[in-house]
């Protein structure tokens, strides 16, 4: 078989499989290329050594049997366990549900957590987003510090693993999302800058110098990635990536990086026939970012809105620390204005930031572009003790955050075990196998959470497998009360967003937010309400005659003109 490596900085590359040394050759057609024949299949061990130094893993290893910094092994994906035919499910009118392999289950596999679809295929939702999969260091982590982006994390289940977790979705009727990070490698077993200019220190970056995208040797990292996502969304049968902080891509190029990837994306979509879609999580406010590429945006067919989620948290919890503090000076308004027109800060001064931020979206824009929630990894774990909201709200708020996210015009995206109010925390844990590291990354967790006032025995050691376990799904926890109450308002909820628009314009929300949060939210043929105080209030209904659909506490049928009674901490859908 043939086997070729980009080492632009080689003088001399040799090919180390199944024990055997070949000399490799310069690629006549590509330069920087080394190639050569060799015998080899699934399974075969390999690796490069440059310059007669050790054999260093495939940067586009598809499978790494001993870690990050063991051989790759060849994966012949013609024998991947596949069962069930796939055409494919769009964004549109999805309901995604983010998942974390590791800590879904006990087990943290991926067949671990395909036993458990069932569960996910009665809720509703429509999409599975898997957090990051590519091999990092140890055995437990975020993901978020792979540094193999062309390979799955081996503890998981490697490739096999993947695919069987991928298939049983689709039998289910699930498509399935990866979560996968552009923007930089983890700081253990990261072997790319011995090949090439994979980095730059024309910019940088919080995690360090920049992926190189618009310096000295940038097209053929720009082509690994691209290759990346193509050989997940191909190989694996994905429906569609996630990709992390997009805002920290530097690219100055003529054509930006995320333009290129979405059209390599949408021409793929064409060849098989399925739709394939790209969601960026961005912190920049900038329409570009889904503006389609005809009309000079990226292309991007979704992203994160954070300040939708900043609206409605400190809403609920009252919260105004840090970025919360210019959405909780008035909560009902910011709530108001992100249901409207997606961004809170439009071009409007951020007091975080200590300058303006951002810039209006177009009301024409199909709000369905927009991913709202109420709970996200990063909104959870990145916290100093890693606590939902079901910590500290009581049911009913609960059920009125449900409200509010499955109701919006946005596409919804819950966050594992948020379905049932799951009691469980959700903390920062890592598995670093550098001792160095692992204490720099302890330090300086409890060094920045001391910093706001936590007491540094508090924030939780990111390295004790204890806070791993801690962070796992109780899966006895839906069948209790008040857990099974809420996964039941939760799954009705779902159910009746089949009727709603899925193509609206932002224009098109119709939305009245009152003192205290209370919100009155038409969407055809629905009206959700939701009063998160703690008093009974009144609400006029935009249509009557309305009959009630689903209901949390006890709401009677709205009166003769149109008025509805809804007691504290409730919520109500009528059609």
């Amino acid at each position: 078989m043939l086997f070729d490596v980009w080492a632009p900085w080689a003088g001399v590359v040799e090919l180390l499989a199944d024990g055997r040394t070949y000399v490799m050759g310069p690629d006549p057609g590509r330069a920087g290329w080394w190639c050569c024949e060799a015998p080899g299949g699934h399974g075969t061990r390999y690796g490069f050594a440059l310059d007669g130094g050790p054999p260093l893993p495939d940067p586009r290893s598809r499978r790494q049997p001993d870690g990050p910094d063991g051989l790759s092994a060849v994966v012949d994906f013609a024998r991947l366990p596949w069962r069930h035919d796939w055409r494919g499910r769009g964004l549109r009118g999805a309901v995604l549900y983010e998942l974390h392999t590791g800590t879904f289950t006990p087990e943290g596999t991926f067949d671990a957590a395909a036993e458990r679809l069932p569960h996910l295929a009665e809720l509703g939702v429509t999409h599975v987003e898997l957090m990051p999969v590519c091999p990092f260091p140890g055995r437990h982590g975020w993901g978020y510090d792979g540094v193999a982006p062309w390979a799955v994390h081996e503890p998981y289940g490697g490739p096999e693993g993947l695919a069987r977790f991928v298939d049983a979705a689709h039998g289910l009727g699930l498509g399935v999302v990866l979560d996968v990070v552009h923007n930089h490698l983890g700081p253990s077993g990261n072997h790319l800058p011995a090949y090439g200019p994979y980095f730059t220190d024309t910019h940088q970056t919080p995690w360090g110098a920049a992926v190189n995208l618009d310096a000295p040797g940038s097209p053929e990292v720009r082509a690994y990635l691209t290759g990346s996502a193509l050989a997940w969304l191909a190989d694996y049968r994905l429906d569609g990536l996630r990709l992390d902080a997009v805002h920290a891509l530097v690219d100055h190029g003529p054509v930006h990086f995320l333009a290129e990837l979405s059209a390599a994306v949408d021409e793929l979509g064409a060849r098989l026939g399925r739709p394939l879609f790209l969601v960026g999580e961005s912190d920049l406010n900038d329409p570009a970012t889904t503006t389609p590429r005809p009309a000079g945006g990226l292309g991007l067919h979704a992203q994160w809105n954070d300040d939708f989620h900043h609206a409605l948290h400190t809403l609920l919890t009252g919260e105004s620390q840090g970025y919360y503090a210019d959405f909780a000076a008035d909560p009902p308004r910011a709530l108001a204005k992100t249901l409207r027109g997606g961004f809170f800060h439009d071009g409007t001064h951020s007091s975080f930031r200590g300058r303006p931020h951002g810039r209006p979206l177009d009301p024409g824009t199909p709000a369905h572009r927009l991913l709202g929630y109420a709970q996200t990894h990063d909104q959870v774990g990145n916290r100093a003790v890693g606590d939902r909201l079901s910590a500290r709200l009581s049911p009913g708020l609960l059920a009125c955050a449900a409200a509010l996210v499955l109701g919006a015009p946005f596409t919804p995206m819950l966050f594992m075990g948020e379905e049932w109010g799951a009691r469980t925390p959700w903390q920062y844990f890592t598995d670093h196998t550098d001792p160095e590291l692992a204490e720099a990354v302890r330090a300086g967790r409890r060094r920045e959470f001391a910093a706001h006032g936590w007491a540094e025995e508090d924030v939780p050691d990111p390295q004790d497998p204890a806070t791993r376990d801690r962070s796992c799904l109780d899966w006895t926890e839906p069948a209790c009360e008040p857990h099974a109450r809420l996964l039941a308002w939760y799954r009705r909820l779902i159910a009746l967003r089949t009727d709603l628009p899925h193509d609206a314009p932002l224009s098109a929300t119709d939305v009245t937010v009152g003192p205290g949060g209370t919100t009155v939210l038409h969407r055809a043929p629905y009206t959700i309400t939701v009063n998160p105080t703690r008093e009974t209030v009144t609400l006029p209904l935009p249509r009557t005659p309305a009959e009630i659909q689903a209901a949390w506490g006890r709401v009677p049928p709205p009166a003769p003109d149109g008025i509805l009674t809804l007691p504290p901490e409730s919520a109500a859908v009528l059609r």
